[in-house]
């Protein structure tokens, strides 16, 4: 049994070295907030933070995370859904589909930890997840929104408009 530090929780698994980290949270954990998406690490659904760092966990074998290290997962951004981001997310109705939209509150949620108010070069250089319904425009509204810049960047927060 080898053991991980996720969401606060020491647990144990039963996995191969090599296992990538994704299927370690998905299948042994139960964690299935994480989404597969590609399986090398480009488009980012299965973003979770390593030591607050954004990883692409389907890339990542769950050997190089060490048993110190601190995993979190979108189930373990907040117990509640009362992240700023995750509030913002619900106020724009950011998602369509939603299958890439928990690793990109994960990413988001990174980036305003380093960056408490992104530009929007921030957003771009920090946002490289892949969505296929095009809500990029609304995911920008809601980083500003949750970094509390809506208004100053002059976003109208009521009247997002839908991607096509």
């Amino acid at each position: 049994m080898a053991r991980l530090n996720v969401n606060g929780t020491v647990r144990e698994f039963d996995a191969e070295p090599d296992t990538p980290l994704l299927w370690v949270l998905r299948e042994q954990l139960g964690l299935t907030g994480t989404k597969y998406g590609c399986g090398v690490a480009q488009c980012g659904s299965c973003t979770v933070h390593l030591d607050g760092a954004p990883v692409r966990s389907c890339a990542l074998p769950v050997s190089a995370v060490q048993p110190t290290q601190k995993i979190v997962t979108i189930e373990g951004l907040s117990p509640d859904g009362g992240h700023a981001l995750q509030k913002a997310w619900v106020q724009l109705d950011v998602p369509q589909c939603g299958y890439c939209q928990s690793g990109m509150l994960m990413a988001a949620a990174a980036l305003l930890k380093e960056k408490p108010r992104p530009t929007d070069a921030d957003i771009d250089a920090a946002i490289t997840n892949i969505c296929r319904c095009g809500t990029y425009n609304r995911v920008r509204a809601a980083i500003k929104v949750a970094a509390g810049e809506a208004r100053n960047a002059g976003l109208d927060i009521v009247h997002v408009p839908r991607s096509v």
